[in-house]
């Protein structure tokens, strides 16, 4: 329980005084991403706390993400982050790329198909209409992350169905080919559990925690160019807002692996 001090002012519990020095030391470096932290026992006598008083702000630390407590194991510093900025007109690979990340796109599949009719309804094609189905995994330093299937509907669909997706954006095939302007795209994410299919691509169990992202892309004209929809492990996700006196910003951000 908080009690007054000597001029009034509340003090702060030891265990909020000491979370904070603890992720000041993290931040700082001192204690790497992937690091061990020394035996509760042993850190709590170095820092003069009892053993509950550390425990407790652990606890916050994990709950920041600051930190990972595997029983048995340990306590290890979390691994860095890569942001994704949701309000960003760039892809989800170029936006990591910027962050120093390396992403090496895997394509899966890329063909022209009828499009499924939901699909064709976000992107204002006729019924049966026919559109090119662009599927890829994600690779982020080293190892699978996204699960990405998108759909372009014709008459962009068969300019760029050749193109080889593994090295060239598809925005950057959308501008050179079709000569169209990627104006601004709107994004929704909702929490999903994986798939036995996804599940197996990004190396991870079925049934477990993750984030769907649905986005639609439109060009200058208004008109949709393309219907993304990835899923992320949302194990290792963390969606971030960020607000300021006149605007508000959106980050997930996505715990690289190792």
């Amino acid at each position: 329980m908080d009690k007054s001090g000597d001029g009034g002012s509340p003090q702060r519990p030891k265990y909020r005084v000491l979370q904070d020095e603890l992720s000041d030391r993290i931040r700082r470096g001192v204690y790497r991403p992937g690091q061990a932290l020394p035996p509760q026992r042993q850190l709590a006598a170095s820092l003069g706390v009892t053993l509950m008083t550390l425990r407790q702000a652990l606890r916050g630390l994990s709950d920041q993400g600051l930190v990972v407590q595997e029983p048995g194991r340990g306590t290890f510093v979390s691994p860095p982050l890569a942001a994704y900025r949701l309000e960003s007109l760039r892809s989800l690979a170029d936006e990591l790329r910027a962050q120093g990340r390396e992403v090496v796109t895997r394509v899966l599949s890329a063909q022209l198909r009828r499009l499924p009719a939901g699909v064709a309804a976000e992107l204002g094609a006729d019924a049966g209409a026919r559109g090119l189905r662009l599927e890829r995994v994600r690779l982020v330093d080293g190892d699978p992350a996204v699960h990405q299937v998108s759909w372009v509907p014709e008459p962009y669909a068969t300019k760029i169905r050749d193109a080889d997706f593994a090295a060239t954006p598809l925005y950057h095939a959308l501008a050179t080919r079709c000569e169209v302007a990627i104006a601004a795209a709107t994004e929704s994410i909702r929490p999903v559990v994986l798939p036995a299919r996804v599940a197996e691509l990004l190396r991870l169990p079925a049934g477990g925690a993750a984030f769907a992202s649905e986005r639609i892309t439109r060009g200058v004209d208004g008109a949709a160019l393309v219907h993304d929809q990835a899923t992320i492990d949302g194990s290792r996700m963390l969606i971030r807002a960020d607000r300021l006196a006149h605007s508000m910003s959106l980050q997930w951000s996505l715990a690289a692996s190792g």
